[in-house]
């Protein structure tokens, strides 16, 4: 396994490079795995997946069972789609699947960059999945929960 440290906008990550088979690879930034697809040879990755669910010892519990494996479709992102501004660690889910939430009210806490941002839902409705746990760390426009 090769680790690497890459800076992005200030922020160090740590990437660890799991298997390598053909143009696939299993990476691991920050303890979030990822599975990652070469586009070309010229040493640029594009991200093909979410991440996926992390194989600890002691798993935290699910919050939901619409957490998506990395093979299956892209969580909805239309109005109600709460997605990340930047990339962070989710340090905190205020809502339940099933929860009602009213407009601007703070469903997630996001850190990015040493501080921590509220994410506020988009609109008022009921929360129909939620596609991160906390301590995950996820990128800019990844969506974090539905809002239907």
């Amino acid at each position: 396994m090769k680790q690497f440290i890459y800076r992005i906008n200030g922020q160090d990550y740590i990437v660890a490079v799991n298997k390598l088979e053909n143009s696939i690879a299993q990476v691991a930034v920050n303890g979030s795995n990822y599975e990652v697809e070469l586009v070309s040879n010229e040493e640029e990755v594009t991200l093909v997946s979410r991440p996926v669910a992390k194989t600890a010892a002691a798993p935290a519990p699910q919050r939901t069972a619409t957490v998506s494996a990395p093979t299956s479709a892209p969580a909805k992102s239309g109005a109600g789609a709460v997605k990340s501004p930047l990339p962070g660690i989710i340090v905190a889910i205020n809502v339940n699947v099933g929860d009602e939430v009213k407009k601007g009210q703070t469903v997630a806490v996001l850190e990015a960059m040493k501080m921590e941002n509220t994410i506020a839902a988009p609109q008022a409705g009921k929360v129909t999945s939620i596609s991160v746990n906390p301590g995950d760390s996820v990128l800019e426009g990844v969506v974090i929960l539905t809002v239907e």
